[in-house]
């Protein structure tokens, strides 16, 4: 049942059991708490007479939890925690002891050792020859970009680095300001990098070769002075005469393009031309040596068929004789156009050279018919004519004829 149902006695929670006591009274509540600490300190409860040989009040037991709190409070305020991407260098006294890595760590606390965090995942940049503005603006810093190359001339250069803390404790105690020390370094790598080339081996093909002589430089430098510095990029932005003479550069430069072009054009011709040659120069060579075995050939089969000709004059000598006479008069009246006459006879000749004629016809019916587009009948039909009149008068004047080949 309830405490406030008949019977119940009068149970009410506040009324201390059926007591009719009133709420607590908050200075007896403080004076109790201050008799509990007095006792666990030595001293005296309830305004009491003084401690029992404490210090200032307090006991030997007091004394104790206070230093062991002072204790634990001093060796907790070692605990620290490393964020992903930081690396923390503990010092003892102002010494390197330890480098640590992202979590949680503790180390001897202050005034013993502290702790210094250092971000080694973020790349940090420098830049040479310009200052960056805004993220799209930049401003040229003529102190930094004018340079001196090897030929005498002035060369504006800009020059970006990119760089990440390889070794923190070096980072941090190697140099008072490492990113200045780094722009210093980097411009004076560049100066002398520079100074060793001549302009126009800068401004066309030597901006990667200035590249990279600039970077090894840096690196050689910055592991001869321990910086803990480790290099990510570098890159040259841009490479340009100066302003006043920008204009004559330009002519300079179209210049020497066109000089590259007749160059590239003059070395297309002689590729072509050099093969041309060098082919005609094989194929004549060819031509002479048939020819040259050709004549030998020849020289070498008339010795000997003069030699095979002299052993059967020796044999024979009137045979061959006539023999040799016969073959040379064939060779010699074979290509040409040949008259026998009956010599009984003493009458006149008329020669018509029937041959010379017969082509000439030939001759104008070819030219008729690129000329007039005739038919091959129409232009010949004057040959038979002219075939029957040779005809007619080599039988009126009955002449024998015999062609000899």
């Amino acid at each position: 049942m309830s405490w406030n149902d008949p019977g119940g006695n009068n149970r009410d929670p506040w009324s201390g059991g059926g007591k009719n006591q009133g709420p607590p009274d908050l200075d007896e509540l403080l004076r109790r708490a201050k008799d509990r600490l007095n006792a666990l300190f030595g001293g005296r409860s309830g305004g009491g007479g003084g401690g029992n040989g404490g210090i200032g009040g307090f006991g030997p037991t007091g004394i104790a939890v206070i230093l062991v709190v002072i204790v634990l409070g001093w060796l907790a305020s070692g605990i620290y925690i490393v964020d992903a991407g930081w690396r923390g260098v503990e010092l003892w006294f102002g010494r390197h002891v330890a480098t640590t890595g992202p979590g949680p760590h503790w180390h001897m606390p202050y005034p013993v050792g502290e702790v210094e965090q250092v971000q080694v995942s973020e790349r940090r940049r420098i830049t040479v020859g310009y200052e960056a503005l805004t993220a799209n603006n930049t401003r040229t810093v003529p102190s930094e970009a004018l340079m001196l190359t090897q030929d005498e001339n002035i060369v504006n250069m800009r020059l970006a680095v990119q760089y990440e803390v390889g070794d923190p404790a070096a980072y941090i105690f190697n140099f008072r300001e490492p990113g200045q020390t780094l722009k210093s370094l980097t411009e004076s790598a560049l100066r002398e990098t520079v100074g060793k080339h001549e302009l126009d081996f800068i401004l066309t093909e030597g901006r990667a070769e200035v590249r990279e002589q600039t970077r090894t430089l840096i690196e050689n430098t910055l592991e001869n002075y321990q910086a803990g510095i480790r290099l990510v990029e570098v890159a040259v932005q841009d490479v340009q005469p100066p302003e006043q003479v920008q204009g004559a550069f330009a002519d300079a430069i179209k210049a020497r393009e066109d000089r590259l072009r007749l160059i590239n054009h003059a070395q297309a011709y002689r590729n072509e031309v050099i093969p041309q040659a060098q082919g005609q120069a094989a194929r004549i060579r060819e031509e002479a040596e048939g020819y040259r075995q050709e004549v030998i050939a020849r020289a070498e089969g008339e010795a000997s068929r003069f030699t095979q000709v002299a052993k059967e004059y020796a044999l024979a000598p009137e045979v061959t004789r006539e023999r040799l006479y016969i073959d040379t008069m064939e060779t010699v009246l074979g290509a040409t156009g040949k008259i026998l006459l009956d010599a009984k006879e003493s009458q006149s000749l008329l020669y018509l050279p029937v041959d010379r004629l017969m082509q000439q016809g030939r001759q104008g019916q070819n030219d008729a018919k690129a000329a007039t587009g005739s038919d091959q009948k129409s232009g010949s039909s004057t040959t038979p004519s002219s075939s029957s009149d040779s005809g007619q008068s080599w039988s009126n004047n009955r002449l024998r004829t015999r062609e000899v080949r």
